[in-house]
């Protein structure tokens, strides 16, 4: 991600405009970089000590912490189809979570369950706030520069951090053909989820992405279906139609633009980068066609 995007942010502003890019908001990406990497790192450190059950139901969190992070800080108000949708959607996944527990998919033995749910709740914190500050910044500075600046700085803090707490896993690890293809087909998948994360910010917004994400634990099962044989549940499908009935509810009074129009952005989208599915991208192709006669 930082060999791609800090190369292409290089190419549009030069290695002057970049390293005056780093001096002046590197330090915002830094952050950025922290909360995202910190997040990834506690959740999976959470599985080492936790049930899934249990790191499952304290990710709920995260979408607590983006509503009530845009709501105070970030100016936004949220309909009441709106906050019906997030329950729905949290019903569903609560249908999935107790089918796990009934078929016992999701139980197993925890040696340290209360380490293992502080780093769940730590770690679902921190997704919360990288997914609030990637909408905030994404909405107003480029795409690419984004992305970039969030690569280059997690590659030192995901190595510093590595070297520190995680030198031994290295040292002891099986390293196969088939651990490298893990790896590589991981690491494709992640690089294609932070790509297509902020084009969701900039269309929706952190907390519809995040209750989008409950619909996780069903493509799981489909794939599982294939690879280990798994069977579904029969509240399975019943779940994945509530968490669509909850995104379609959080959707259904949005106009044109929904929630591509943020409101720390001034109302006609001024403090905004004018980038590929913004708001104001929209606004002034509107404006065009109407002042060419089009609309």
């Amino acid at each position: 991600m930082n060999l791609i995007f800090s190369s292409y942010t290089i190419y549009r502003y030069g290695f002057k405009g970049w390293f005056t890019l780093l001096w002046k908001d590197g330090w915002r990406y830094f952050i950025l970089a922290f909360v995202d990497v910190e997040g990834n790192y506690f959740t999976v450190l959470a599985y080492r000590y936790t049930t899934i059950l249990s790191a499952q139901l304290i990710n709920f969190w995260a979408i607590v912490v983006v509503v009530i992070i845009s709501f105070l800080f970030m100016h936004v108000r949220y309909r009441p189809t709106q906050i019906l949708g997030i329950i729905v959607c949290i019903g569903g996944m609560g249908l999935l979570i107790a089918s796990d527990h009934i078929t016992g998919a999701n139980g197993g033995f925890a040696p340290n369950q209360l380490k293992g749910d502080l780093f769940a709740l730590l770690g679902s914190s921190f997704y919360g706030l990288s997914n609030v500050y990637d909408e905030y910044l994404v909405s107003k500075r480029p795409f690419y520069e984004v992305i970039g600046q969030m690569g280059f700085w997690g590659m030192f803090i995901n190595g510093v951090q590595a070297a520190i707490f995680d030198r031994g896993s290295f040292q002891n690890a099986n390293w196969t053909h088939t651990t490298g293809g893990y790896l590589a087909g991981f690491t494709i998948l992640l690089f294609l989820f932070y790509i297509l994360a902020p084009l969701t910010f900039r269309l929706s917004s952190a907390a519809f992405f995040n209750i989008s994400l409950l619909t996780a634990n069903f493509w799981g099962l489909i794939i599982g279906l294939h690879l280990f044989g798994l069977h579904v549940h029969w509240m399975y499908p019943l779940a994945f139609l509530l968490i669509i009935v909850g995104l379609v509810t959080y959707f259904v009074m949005e106009g044109r633009l929904g929630e591509a129009k943020k409101p720390w952005l001034g109302e006609a989208q001024e403090r905004g980068v004018d980038g590929f599915a913004t708001a104001k991208r929209q606004m002034r192709r509107v404006a065009n066609a109407a002042s060419s006669g089009h609309v």
